[in-house]
């Protein structure tokens, strides 16, 4: 029997048996088992087609051997025809010996619209759905789009979300799609637990993912809504995490979302097993390149024998080592990280693996969904480019560097095999978020009284990775404004350039009975060194003067009392009397005011190395900063200015965090001039909490006057601090209770200690504490000290915190401060 006939006998037997439904119609079974052979395309007669070509519905019927249609050929057509969605139903029969086929079309789209959608634009809806307008009406399509729909809605939150479709009838077969939501409220993380962690508290955890609890400040935050994909992220920070203190053999075994109708919102559980604790073992370099010497890359190496294992520290090694072989010419070198645990030691012995790697080229590198930033923007992160060598390690950098820009919501890199064996196609993939802001804030603290600022700035200026931000402040006892501007990659290069102008007054306060005024611009030039290590110079020239009550200043040489006068005599004796009545500022002062305003142009720099875990809640790490302040480059005042700090952040245990700070300066002068008041420094609850602002130092304790600090050349300070969680208090809340210790000082008076006509009295007074010893100001080398304790409020305004401390150690003209209270908020 011949092949197609068995076919024609079992299509028959197969409409028999389906009762004639398989293809929509059983005449077309009978047909098609009868005559289907005989069919040609040309004898094809369409009817019902209103904006479909005949000629084109034919095309879909392609005819075998012969030109002959048989039955497959009949089938497959029927199926095309129903796959384009053109049609509402298509019908297929014979009359006169010509295959007939009946259409019914689909309607078209006149419009998509969007009805009770008040959370998600319709932009974003419609940007998701795919029936579009001018298309034809598909009802799958339609059932498809109520899914996509409902997915946007629970990505943001609302699994309550609800959407119906209705199509609206219209002449000449056409029809209005509207899709009618019923929101619902959004579905909030009432809780997060964490099962099988006993190094670390849930409150630490809780700092590490992205998703957090409901609670008080929710309307301020949008992640306490539940979302599933954050929370599959959250499972691999967990992760990184442990990797990154040691446990190398830690799994996060499960993120489990349990829906609870009580409480109307999920309760998530990560269930971690953290395994054993390891340390670095021996840390070895084995090079494959022949003229690589093993030795000559140790100087990049990040993990160190003996050390706590931290996978961050290998990967950085990894990359490290990638960049030195690029430079030296090995374009295709790969470093594979080999380790060997050994667990009875707890001991990870890693040896970092250097091959020449396998040739492979990038061929293009293709950017999707950025509307709005450049593409340039985001190329000049890849230190690599078009035509380059392939290196994973550097693309994985270039994604960590997009992430951190803080321009996109999300950011995936992923690759594709290019035109030939040995080409990549990388395709970065970013979601945009807004990168402008706008504040109004506030704030209080005792140093400064009541503050108020309004700020606009903008994070990625027109596209083009620019930082631009204009701020006005004004408060009780200062006000001012500074417009900054900032370019990322200053010609070309990583080099971030900055330009900044600035003004600002300063008022009488109850910590110092003089003010200034100061207006400048400064410049600033910043390069990463290392992933840890950052260099900024910078020059500013500014206008500086110090401003006084005239009250403060009418006892003076001018008076003739006081120059041709007996010092006793009653006169003279009346006015000191009547002039010292509302107090005079220090001679140090009148020195400065009498000098008049200045210019100061000073070069300086920064070197900052930060190795800290979290830079928002440090809990590990050390972070230092060394300044140095040049003046005399032009301008009235010459000076040399130093300074350094460092903090470390120790985890105690759980969620108790040690921290240990350090600080010191000194302001040195030069081409024969002294320190004025405005270069000094001046102790205070900077340096030790429980002394008031300008509370210590050098001081002028000459009799009538006002007692002010005149400053001192140099300071030191330290101090220890515990910071720890609240017991029973929700994480959301953010407060963390502290104790402290303080110690420091503030010595040697820089400026003049005597002083010529107008000025009046013409020294200062208070060497020892005495008063009437006037050879200079009372200043001290004992230490100043102090211990305390602090509420820390992480809020969701802003910082804030309250400090109790107690003076241990003091001078009897030191003036203390036990409470100090200092924050700000945005609304």
């Amino acid at each position: 029997m011949k092949p197609w006939v068995r076919m024609l006998r079992g299509l028959a037997l197969v409409c028999v048996v389906l009762g004639g439904t398989a293809l929509g119609s059983a005449a077309l079974c009978v047909f098609a088992a009868r005559t289907a052979a005989a069919q040609t395309v040309s004898s094809i007669v369409v009817e019902g087609n209103r904006r479909v070509e005949a000629d084109t519905i034919r095309s879909y019927f392609r005819a075998g051997p012969g030109g002959r249609l048989d039955a497959a050929a009949i089938d497959d057509g029927l199926k095309a025809l129903y796959a384009t969605g053109l049609f509402q139903d298509i019908r297929l029969n014979q009359a006169g010996g010509r295959l007939v086929v009946s259409v019914v079309e689909a309607p078209v789209i006149n419009r998509v619209a969007f009805e009770g959608n008040k959370r998600v634009k319709d932009d974003q809806l419609t940007a998701e759905v795919q029936s579009k307008p001018r298309g034809t009406l598909s009802r799958p399509m339609v059932q498809s789009d109520v899914q996509r729909i409902v997915d946007v809605y629970q990505h943001s939150g609302r699994f309550d979300v609800r959407v119906e479709p209705k199509i609206i009838e219209l002449p000449n077969n056409r029809v209005d799609l509207v899709f009618e939501i019923t929101e619902g409220q959004k579905t909030a993380v009432r809780q997060i637990a964490f099962v099988g962690n006993r190094t670390f508290g849930n409150t630490r955890l809780k700092d590490v993912v992205k998703t957090t609890e409901s609670g008080l400040f929710s309307f301020l935050k949008s992640t306490d809504i539940y979302d599933a994909d954050r929370v599959e992220a959250d499972r691999d920070l967990l992760r990184r995490f442990y990797l990154s203190k040691g446990f190398a053999d830690v799994q996060v075994v499960s993120a489990v979302s349990e829906y609870d109708p009580a409480r109307k919102g999920f309760v998530i559980t990560f269930t971690i097993e953290e395994g054993d604790l390891y340390h670095f073992g021996a840390v070895d370099i084995l090079s494959n390149v022949r003229d690589v010497d093993a030795a000559s890359l140790r100087a990049v190496l990040r993990a160190r024998a003996g050390a706590v294992y931290n996978v961050e520290a290998v990967e950085k090694t990894s990359e490290n080592m990638t960049i030195e072989m690029s430079k030296r010419g090995y374009a295709f070198a790969q470093v594979r990280p080999r380790g060997d645990r050994d667990p009875a030691t707890h001991l990870i012995n890693v040896t970092f693996v250097v091959d020449e790697g396998a040739r492979a080229y990038i061929e293009r590198i293709n950017i999707r969904g950025n509307s709005r930033t450049r593409d340039y923007v985001i190329r000049r992160e890849f230190e690599i480019a078009e035509g380059d060598a392939y290196n994973k390690v550097l693309v994985d950098r270039a994604e960590r560097r997009l992430k951190g820009l803080g321009y996109f919501k999300n950011v995936k890199l992923s690759n594709e095999p290019g035109s030939a064996p040995d080409r990549v196609v990388i395709n970065v993939e970013v979601e945009e978020q807004p990168t402008g802001e706008f504040s109004v804030s506030g704030g209080y603290s005792t140093a400064q009284g009541w503050l108020a600022e309004v700020s606009v700035g903008e994070r990625n200026l027109l596209g083009q990775g620019q930082y631009a931000k204009a701020a006005a402040t004004i408060g009780q006892y200062s006000r001012g404004f500074s417009v900054s501007y900032a370019e990322p990659y200053f010609l070309g290069y990583r080099l971030n350039a900055g330009i900044d102008l600035f003004a600002q007054q300063n008022l009488k306060s109850p910590y110092q009975s003089y003010g200034s005024e100061t207006y400048g611009t400064g410049f600033r030039l910043g390069s990463a060194l290392r992933e840890d290590l950052a260099l900024q110079l910078r020059y500013n020239i500014y206008h500086q003067k110090i401003t006084v009550d005239p009250r403060l200043t009418d006892c003076d040489t001018t008076n003739p009392l006081i120059v041709n006068a007996a010092p006793d005599d009653p006169a003279r004796l009346a006015f000191l009397a009547t002039c010292e009545a509302n107090g005079e500022v220090s001679s140090a002062i009148k020195q400065t005011l009498l000098r008049g305003p200045v210019w100061v142009s000073q070069i300086g720099y920064s070197l900052t190395y930060n190795a800290l875990d979290n830079i928002r809640n440090p809990s590990s790490g050390l972070l230092m900063e060394f300044k140095q302040d040049f003046a005399g480059l032009g301008g009235d005042v010459d000076f040399l200015k130093t300074s350094g700090e460092a903090r470390y952040y120790y985890n105690l245990f759980g969620d108790v965090v040690a921290v240990g700070r350090a600080q010191a300066g000194n302001v040195t002068p030069w081409g024969g001039q002294s320190v004025r008041i405005f270069d000094s420094y001046f102790g205070g609850p900077w340096l030790v909490r429980g002394f008031a602002p300008n509370g210590f130092g050098p001081r002028d304790l000459t009799v009538g006057t006002t007692h002010d600090n005149v400053g001192g050349k140099n300071f030191w300070g330290a101090s220890v601090e515990v910071q720890s969680p609240i017991p029973n208090l929700p994480k959301d809340i953010g407060l963390k209770a502290a104790a402290f210790a303080d110690v420091g000082n503030v010595w040697t008076y820089g400026g003049p200690k005597t002083f010529t006509p107008p000025i009046f009295p013409n020294t200062l007074c208070g060497r020892g504490g005495d008063p009437t010893n006037c050879t200079g100001p009372a200043e001290s080398n004992t230490p100043r000290s102090s211990v305390g304790v602090g509420l820390i409020w992480d809020s969701p305004f802003g910082p804030l915190r309250i400090d109790y401390a107690i003076a241990l150690t003091k001078e009897k003209y030191d003036v203390t401060q036990a409470f100090r209270f200092g924050g700000g908020t945005k609304f």
